[in-house]
Formats: C-alpha cells, structure tokens, sequence
C-alpha cells in the first residue's frame, strides 16, 4: 500500500509472491507496470508469481475483506491526513492471522528534517505529521492489531537528509548532497560489509524509519497462544 516507484514490490515478486501492488500515483504505478513486465521477460521472478497494480485511495480500498496474507506499508501513513481510515482500511483487508508491516520516518530524524527545513514538510504531498513509536503503535493496536515487535533502519540515509534539508530539499546540484547520494546508491547496488555494520551501528539511534511489524487477530476475542488477548476489531 503505497508502492511509489515499486522497490519494496519487485523484491517480493523476486522472492515468489503474489503482488499487489497499490498507489494513488497513476504514473508511478505506470513505471512499476513496466518493469514487472521486464522483470517477467528477464525471468527474475520464480515461475507461478504473479504481479500487477492497481490504482486508488488508503481511505478506501477497492479490495474485499480478508484478501491478503501479508500488507506491507512503507512510508506512506504520514503523508495521509486522515490515517486512522488509512489503517482500518488495511485492517479490513487483510486476512485474519495475517502480518501487516507499517514504516513511517523516525521521530528524531524527522523532527531534526523540519526544523532545518519548512519546505521539507509543507510542500504538496509532504509529511503531514511526525509519529513516534508509542503512538504509531497505539492506534494499531486501538484497531484491534496486535503488535508483535519493531526495528529502525536506514540510519546511513538519515545524515543524506539532514544535508538536503540545510542545502534545500530543491537543491539537486549541491555537491555535498550529489556525493552521499552517490554513496548510498552504491551501498544499495554493492552491499559492502563496511556500510552495513556501519548501518547496523547507527539504526538504533538514527535508523530514519521505524518499522512496526502487526499481526491481525485469527479469531477475535480468543486468546492467542501465550495468553495475549485478541481484540475484536469490529
């Protein structure tokens, strides 16, 4: 949900899945139809695996109840005003027993980008809001979704912002900005062993998002096995 350019949707069709994938961009959704296609005459996904988009509103789902195994939204939750509607959208579709995995930008990292930067966050479609962990998972779990445990990541990407936000989110030519780019895109291309201890260090502290990993109910009102409560999202 909230796909964008597809970089979490094409490694799930790598590793087998059936993909959904779901923006309101139409010409974001454009580029991933495309390279689904590629990546179809290319062979990189195992045979049986299946990809498609489609197109739509968080707010409003166009997906019966109970049509997925797993959900994952990146990213997105704190662009949409409305989010507690966003979240119980993905509760209805989502299956009973199913994961749903939620990131959203950091508190410290985000709080540092706005005060460094009003364009950051005030231009059309920006961040709307900045979550902390506890209240993220707070309306999770309001929702009925148990809350199953979380992580940072992405702490190399956090001094990158920081620099387009004191140079100017706009300022693509800064040279300071175009070097780190660089170094991150070859970080995601490489995967060298220096960048990832380095990351593995900083996430903790810096990781610019935190992901938050759910599980909704198999049968609501029943006790889960180590004596949790299930919670009747109706």
């Amino acid at each position: 949900m909230g796909c964008g350019a597809g970089r979490h949707a094409f490694e799930l069709y790598r590793r087998g899945a059936h993909v959904v994938a779901f923006d309101l961009d139409a010409d974001e959704l454009a580029g991933v139809e495309k390279m689904f296609g590629a990546m179809r005459l290319e062979g990189e996904a195992p045979e049986g695996a299946t990809a498609r988009t489609v197109q739509g509103d968080a707010r409003d789902l166009p997906f019966p109840d109970n049509s997925f195994d797993k959900i994952i939204a990146s990213e997105v939750l704190e662009h949409i005003g409305d989010d507690m509607t966003a979240m119980g959208e993905l509760l209805r579709v989502l299956k009973p027993g199913g994961r749903l995995a939620v990131t959203v930008p950091s508190w410290l990292p985000e709080r540092i980008c706005w005060a460094l930067s009003e364009a950051y966050h005030t231009a059309p479609g920006g961040h709307i809001r900045i979550y902390t962990r506890a209240e993220l998972e707070a309306k999770l779990k309001s929702l009925g979704l148990r809350v199953d445990g979380h992580h940072h990541a992405h702490g190399l990407h956090t001094p990158y912002w920081w620099i387009k936000c004191a140079v100017g989110v706009d300022n693509a030519g800064n040279p300071l900005a175009k070097a780190y780019h660089q170094l991150l895109v070859w970080d995601i291309m490489k995967r060298p062993l220096v960048t990832r201890l380095a990351e593995q260090v900083l996430n903790p502290v810096l990781g610019k998002s935190v992901v938050v990993y759910t599980t909704k109910p198999s049968t609501p009102g029943v006790p889960d096995a180590g004596g949790k409560e299930k919670v009747d999202a109706a």
